[in-house]
């Protein structure tokens, strides 16, 4: 049974052109007086089209076929001297043109300067390449598009009507012949506009996710090697690829029926007038009617008309869809505040940040074979370069926590990249679990974390689940919760929440990624400087989540405090190595000193073995000091670090 009452309308969907039409409304209404001020310029063109046509047909009929060459050559005159008022005209145009052209782009760029300020306020001075965009590039494509689509219409507009003055005037028959091709043609045309427009969109969308997926994989060339998924990603690239031919190839084939149209509408009128002529002679037409009607088609009307089609099939849409992305573009993101993640539950005091993994104990059992190995390791960036890592060894044991520390340019991120198989050493040896390092191993031994979290569009529960494919909704629960992921879930809502990269902040980037290695739990987790985006809580909390893990963790700090917190810190200055307990190397390290903010007087050798009192008292409990070896220097770390004695060290210059 039907209710009563009229049926409520459909509501209409907002499209990009309707869109830009809103704006486009406001705008001209405040400029109606230069746009009467470019119309009354541009009569004088409708005057000169109207007079070569008409013109040329007066010659023939009242002067050189009825034998009067002197009325035909003045009727020739009057069509060439109507050319010198459209020079004049031309001039007027364009002044009048800048009053319409100049304050759009001056909106537009105002418009695209306050976004890139409220967004760069809201995401902590992250200002992104977009703003960048629409302020250099897309505001002039707009401006140069708006002033062709302009100057296209307005000659379209003014030289169509002084063409069709002219044939009404010469003879009314005519229009019967030549307005039906035009129709059919600028119907054509215009059915083609939504499709084109759709097709044009879909381009430049599998363009944009093209050329974003290229850059993202710029940088996150070390993460996908690190994480073994290569083939996934040249999947994900063909896809793409893919995706962006058939959208250019669709564009193709609109582009062939837009030509189509423009045939029917340039090359038909005239074809069909000379069809008709014997027709139109023999019912009155005059010759130089004909002619004047074949000078309208052939030197106004038909280029008037493929040039609009022209400017509305390129321009024309490309200046919608740059406008569109002023008028519809989304709002910045937000940013996550460090406050929440300082307010959340801090970790155990214990050290143990997720209850369910147990702390390795080592002492409490055989010591196993070892996770991974470096033996006489030797690494530089070229034949002839000085080597960044010189014939070191190093052992790292199945559930150990080492730190790796060191000045800028020391060679950790190098030695990160040795250690998880990522760049192949120059000289020596480097062993995951007894084996040499094979990249059918990678994915099953370790994951490294960059810097540079790599973050793709999707879920958050895909995002987690990125090594982890079977993970279950506990164990993303129980990962999100130890890491600290709970003010970027409550935030988005949900794990199946869409997770846009770009409005994400950095740090958050890096909840994601250690997320991710925490729920895989590799063997051997590799983090160089992955926190480096969280604050000083957060960043406890995530280390110390991922030291609770079975496997082996290894930490490139940029603060010292991930240093305390590891078994063991191996220091780096270069070639030379140091490895022990914080209180071994503030007795053995000058640079570990000088990182750690403490010196050591001149007189240190009066004061009892050159230690401050507080490495003294620590040095009573130094642990196990693991296998490291630089060289000749086969006992780093031994405690044996008289030659540094009596050397006075200052605060670091720069963070480690």
């Amino acid at each position: 049974m039907k209710a009563n009452g009229p049926t409520a309308p459909r509501p209409r969907r907002d499209t990009a052109l309707r869109r830009v039409a809103r704006e486009a409304r406001p705008f001209l209404r405040a400029r109606t007086g230069a746009v009467l001020r470019l119309a009354g310029w541009s009569l004088l063109e409708f005057a000169q089209t109207f007079l070569s046509g008409y013109g040329v047909a007066r010659a023939l009929d009242d002067g050189f076929l009825a034998s009067r060459p002197a009325t035909g050559l003045c009727w020739l005159a009057v069509a060439a001297v109507a050319v010198l008022p459209s020079v004049l005209a031309a001039r007027g145009v364009f002044g009048r043109l800048a009053d319409l052209v100049e304050p759009l782009r001056d909106g537009l760029v105002r418009r695209a300067v306050s976004r890139a300020l409220g967004g760069a306020l809201g995401r902590s001075g992250d200002v992104s390449t977009r703003s960048l965009s629409q302020v250099t590039h897309q505001s002039e494509i707009a401006r140069d598009g708006w002033a062709g689509l302009v100057l296209t219409l307005r000659s379209f507009a003014f030289t169509a009507a002084g063409a069709v003055t002219g044939l009404l005037a010469l003879a009314p028959a005519l229009l019967l012949i030549v307005l039906p091709p035009l129709a059919v043609g600028a119907a054509l045309f215009l059915a083609t506009l939504p499709p084109m427009a759709a097709r044009q969109r879909a381009y430049l969308a599998a363009d944009e996710a093209y050329a974003a997926h290229a850059g993202e994989l710029a940088a996150s060339v070390r993460d996908i090697a690190a994480a073994g998924t290569a083939g996934r990603t040249v999947a994900e690239s063909g896809a793409l690829a893919e995706a962006q031919l058939a959208a250019s190839r669709s564009l193709a084939r609109w582009s062939a029926v837009r030509v189509l149209a423009l045939a029917v509408c340039g090359r038909f009128p005239p074809l069909l007038l000379l069809l008709a002529a014997p027709w139109l002679l023999r019912n009155g037409l005059t010759a130089g009617a004909l002619v004047g009607a074949l000078t309208y088609l052939t030197q106004a009307l038909a280029p008037a008309v493929q040039a609009l089609m022209t400017m509305l099939g390129t321009a024309g849409g490309r200046l919608v869809v740059v406008l569109d992305r002023f008028t519809n573009a989304p709002p910045p993101p937000e940013d996550d505040p460090p406050q929440a993640v300082r307010d959340s539950a801090p970790p155990p005091a214990d050290g143990t940040a997720h209850p369910a993994v147990p702390a390795p104990a080592p002492s409490a059992r055989r010591a196993p074979a070892p996770v991974a190995e470096l033996h006489e390791v030797t690494f530089a960036y070229g034949p002839r370069a000085q080597p960044v890592l010189d014939r070191l060894s190093l052992t790292i044991a199945p559930g150990e926590h080492l730190a790796v520390v060191g000045p800028s340019g020391s060679g950790k991120s190098t030695l990160a990249a040795v250690l998880a198989g990522v760049e192949p050493p120059t000289g020596g040896a480097v062993r995951w679990r007894g084996r040499p390092v094979r990249a059918a191993d990678a994915t099953s031994v370790r994951v490294l974390l960059p810097q540079h979290a790599y973050v793709f569009s999707g879920s958050l529960r895909d995002n987690l689940r990125y090594l982890s494919p079977d993970a279950r909704d506990r164990e993303i629960a129980d990962a999100a919760e130890a890491i600290g992921l709970e003010p970027l879930l409550s935030r988005l809502g949900s794990l199946d929440a869409d997770v846009v990269p770009d409005r994400l902040s950095q740090g958050e980037r890096q909840l994601v990624a250690l997320g991710r290695a925490y729920l895989a739990a590799p063997p051997l987790l590799i983090l160089d400087e992955a926190t480096s985006r969280l604050d000083p809580a957060a960043e406890t909390r995530a280390e110390l989540a991922c030291a609770a893990l079975p496997g082996a963790l290894v930490v490139v700090a940029h603060r010292l405090s991930s240093a305390r917190r590891a078994g063991r810190t191996l220091v780096m200055d270069g070639p030379r190595t140091r490895c022990g307990t914080p209180a071994q190397l503030l007795r053995s390290s000058a640079l570990y000193r000088d990182l750690a903010g403490l010196w050591e007087p001149e007189d240190a050798d009066a004061r009892g073995g050159g230690l401050v009192p507080d490495a003294q008292d620590a040095a009573a409990v130094a642990g196990r000091l693991g296998t490291v070896g630089t060289g000749q220097d086969a006992s780093i770390g031994s405690g044996d670090g008289d030659e540094e004695r009596g050397v006075r060290s200052s605060p670091p210059p720069s963070p480690v």
